[in-house]
């Protein structure tokens, strides 16, 4: 685990100014103490406890003077102003302080070294404050060793040179670094200035850049880093030193499908795209969060000529705890605000739980509709590591830890095939026309109602497209039966099913239908009267199951449920013995039947969208999302 804290400070020559008002720090603190367990042994007893103490690290900063000097032409100036950094960590890893400058918004190597201020060609840039042709500015980091604070700064070593003026870094650099065990008791002072340099020929003008600098623990611990952007594309960045997988760029156009992530992190869900690599702490106006497949709109301005492209960087949600936990999961969507539907929510509207199962966490968002619902797909497999029996997966049942499914057994194996067709079985993983009959038999082992969407090999491959590629997180396929732990084998289940899923327990999957039950259609609800303001489909008084369709209304629709936080996915099927459709239809099930062979899912393309009225047969593979259950 580490953490971030942030301090923003903005310079300026003809003033050299640095904004005081801002400051941001993260606490974690607190006790967490494990269930006492006793243990009988005849007349004795054995009690044991544990502790564990969790980490609590805070940067505070305080302006001493301003840093702005009025500087004239041809002379150098140091010393500018003082900023007093004070941080107090317990992590026995100790902490790193790491710097990067940046001019406007840009942080990029290319656009650091461009001007801070824009007269006339005249340019400062970063450097080490020295006469020449060229005005540049640099900074110095001074440990405190006289101060009545309680603080240890023999233990604090200022790296990189930094103890002297040098050249800040358009790169996230160490700049001081604490090595030992610390306690909340002992920390380190430090002081920054800067220093510039004006060229004779400089224009009179007011210059500015910033520095920001980051703690992060334990010391081993490296930021995320901005990226530097490439012509003519949109690429994807992890943004997290830990995470796992691999992402390329695609084409920029006028109103790109962004892609799915291929990206994931234990212990983290995924949110979106930021174009912010620091959105976390970012305040610029132009901060934006985007769903994994939302269609942008690109500024021309912004992405043409010399800078045309865009980077866009993985938003981390770290789990809060169980997502089977009814207290956890209460207390966290209560927390979160209802996300707004015009494109303005950011990470108060998120946060993310770990299913017990099987270790998989998943962000989750408090929608339009009100409810508290994953924002991922279910990916849930094997989860032998978690069963006392070895072999049988856990689902939404009669257990009152996580509930007890029997439905979910181990990868497909060839001897597991037939060619039986039938509601409840399901293609296998090869993409081949066998099947996987999950109806004859009584025997868990042979029941296999998931398509495995290979999110292993996949991470083998960047993708840089939405045509028919697969993304991990698209998640797993599973039948209807599959979806609504149908516990009976009973291949021709006509009602809908409220008590049982695939859900984690607590959570249900949400229930469907036509025009005359969307009372109770929980897509509809969504769609139609959380995101679309309760405007009906056009074609809502001549349809049983009324979709939105055509442009603008569709697309408008469509890319709505597609946007941050909704972030449903173009995550295809399973049909006619192959995935099909990834990159172009998001296809997910209810959990209201429509007849023996068929069930209501919602559908959605780049110009239509079915909430939850559209059928298919119960065979067919689609992805699942949960909600909370009131």
């Amino acid at each position: 685990m580490w953490l971030c804290i942030t301090r923003e400070k903005e310079i300026m020559k003809n003033s050299f100014l640095v904004t005081g008002g801002l400051l941001m720090t993260t606490i974690i603190s607190g006790i967490i103490l494990s269930a006492t367990k006793v243990v009988a042994d005849n007349d004795t007893a054995v009690t044991t406890a544990s502790v564990t103490v969790a980490a609590s690290c805070s940067m505070t900063s305080n302006v001493d003077t301003p840093h702005t000097a009025e500087i004239s032409n041809g002379t150098y100036q140091a010393n500018i102003g003082q900023t007093t950094i004070k941080t107090f960590c317990n992590d026995n890893s100790g902490y790193a302080i790491y710097a990067i400058g940046f001019t406007g918004d840009k942080y990029d190597g290319e656009d650091h070294t461009k001007l801070i201020g824009v007269t006339n060609g005249q340019k400062i840039v970063t450097g080490t404050a020295t006469s020449g042709n060229t005005s540049n500015w640099a900074m110095k980091l001074t440990k405190v060793t006289d101060s009545t604070e309680s603080y240890n700064p023999e233990n604090l070593t200022i790296t990189n040179g930094y103890d002297d003026y040098n050249v800040i870094p358009d790169t996230y650099t160490k700049v001081a670094n604490y090595t030992s065990t610390t306690d909340l008791t002992l920390g380190s002072v430090l002081t920054t200035t800067y220093a510039a340099y004006v060229s004779p020929t400089e224009v009179a003008d007011t210059y500015t850049g910033k520095v920001k600098y980051t703690l992060v623990h334990p010391n081993t611990e490296v930021p995320a880093q901005p990226q530097t952007t490439q012509t003519g594309k949109i690429c994807y960045y992890a943004n997290a030193s830990d995470a796992v997988g691999t992402m390329g760029c695609q084409d920029v156009s006028a109103s790109p499908t962004l892609l799915a992530s291929n990206f994931s992190r234990n212990n983290y869900g995924f949110a979106g795209w930021s174009n912010k690599f620091d959105y976390a702490t970012n305040t610029d106006s132009d901060l934006k969060f985007y769903g994994p497949n939302e269609t942008i709109t690109l500024n021309t301005a912004d992405y043409t000529g010399d800078n045309n492209g865009l980077s866009l960087y993985a938003v981390w949600v770290k789990s809060q705890g169980s997502i089977q936990d009814t207290s956890k999961v209460a207390s966290v969507c209560s927390s979160l605000t209802t996300a707004p539907i015009d494109g303005t929510a950011n990470l108060s509207s998120v946060s993310a739980l770990t299913d017990q199962r099987d270790d998989n966490t998943y962000a989750i968002a408090k929608l339009a509709d009100g409810n508290c619902w994953m924002i991922e797909n279910l990916r849930l497999e094997s989860t032998a590591e978690h069963n006392s029996d070895g072999t049988l997966a856990q689902g939404y049942g009669t257990s009152t830890t996580y509930g007890n499914f029997s439905g979910l057994a181990d990868a497909e194996t060839a001897d597991k095939f037939t060619s039986t067709y039938s509601a409840n079985s399901l293609y296998s993983n090869d993409g081949s026309n066998d099947t996987i009959n999950i109806g004859t038999s009584n025997d868990p082992a042979n029941r296999m109602p998931r398509y495995n969407n290979t999110n292993t090999s996949s991470r083998a491959s960047s993708p840089t497209t939405n045509s028919n590629v697969n993304m991990y997180s698209y998640g797993n396929y599973y039948t209807w039966h599959a979806a609504i732990a149908d516990l009976t084998y009973n291949g021709t289940n006509n009602s809908s099913v409220t008590n049982t899923s695939l859900c984690p327990t607590g959570w249900h999957l949400p229930k469907g239908g036509n025009k005359s039950n969307e009372a109770n259609n929980e897509f509809w609800s969504l769609v139609v009267t959380g995101i679309n303001g309760g405007t009906n489909p056009a074609n809502y008084e001549s349809s049983t199951t009324p979709y939105y369709t055509g442009t603008p209304e569709g697309s408008n629709a469509s890319n709505a449920i597609r946007a941050y936080p909704n972030n449903f996915l173009y995550s295809g099927g399973v049909s006619s013995g192959s995935v099909n459709n990834r990159g172009s239809r998001g296809n997910y099930w209810s959990s209201t039947a429509y007849n023996t062979n068929y069930a209501y899912y919602l559908s959605l393309g780049s110009t239509d969208v079915y909430p939850g009225t559209n059928t298919n047969n119960k065979y067919y593979g689609r992805a699942i999302r949960c909600l909370v259950s009131s």
